[in-house]
């Protein structure tokens, strides 16, 4: 799950990335702990139960499920864990991604973060963009929860989540 073809970044890019969101992982958890304790540390740390994806792994669960669409419980498998801790890892990196942004490869210093960055991107550069959505099939949601019927797929008779991706004329993920 390492090779590159999963994730597409090259193992440079691959550290230079781990290298920067961890640091900003481990205070984003440790910060939560915080909050749940409504205080400091009560053991030292490394105590208590451990992670059973580091964050390594994490990143890569993450890199893989975005552009692939692979089910948790795919991933879940390679991994040897269950599909209730791929989605949690997912939960926990996507954030950081987003914050971090795109980095356009050609242009260093500009980062699309947001639909509009990458709008304004392509028009100001004259990018021709590709939109693909994308429906994968989930369980169906729980009775009672809000917006269940947001999942129905009306096309297919299932519940689905629904995803779009932008690409720029090269094939890259914007």
């Amino acid at each position: 799950m390492s090779h590159p073809a999963f994730y597409g970044l090259s193992h440079h890019h691959l550290g230079e990335l781990i290298a920067e969101l961890a640091p900003r992982w481990v205070a984003r958890c440790e910060s939560g702990r915080h909050e749940r304790r409504e205080g400091d540390r009560r053991r030292e740390a490394g105590a208590g139960p451990k992670y059973e994806l580091v964050f390594t792994d994490r990143l890569l669960v993450t890199l893989v499920h975005l552009p692939t669409g692979l089910t948790h419980e795919a991933l879940g498998v390679l991994h040897e864990v269950g599909s209730a801790t791929i989605g949690r890892a997912i939960r926990g990196v996507r954030p950081l991604l987003a914050d971090r942004g795109f980095a356009v490869p050609d242009r260093p210093g500009i980062r699309l973060r947001t639909l509009d960055d990458v709008f304004a991107y392509a028009a100001a550069e004259g990018v021709t963009l590709r939109i693909d959505g994308m429906e994968t099939q989930v369980c169906r949601p729980h009775a009672g929860r809000p917006g269940r019927r947001a999942f129905v797929c009306g096309k297919r008779r299932q519940n689905t989540v629904k995803t779009t991706r932008i690409n720029d004329g090269q094939g890259r993920t914007l």
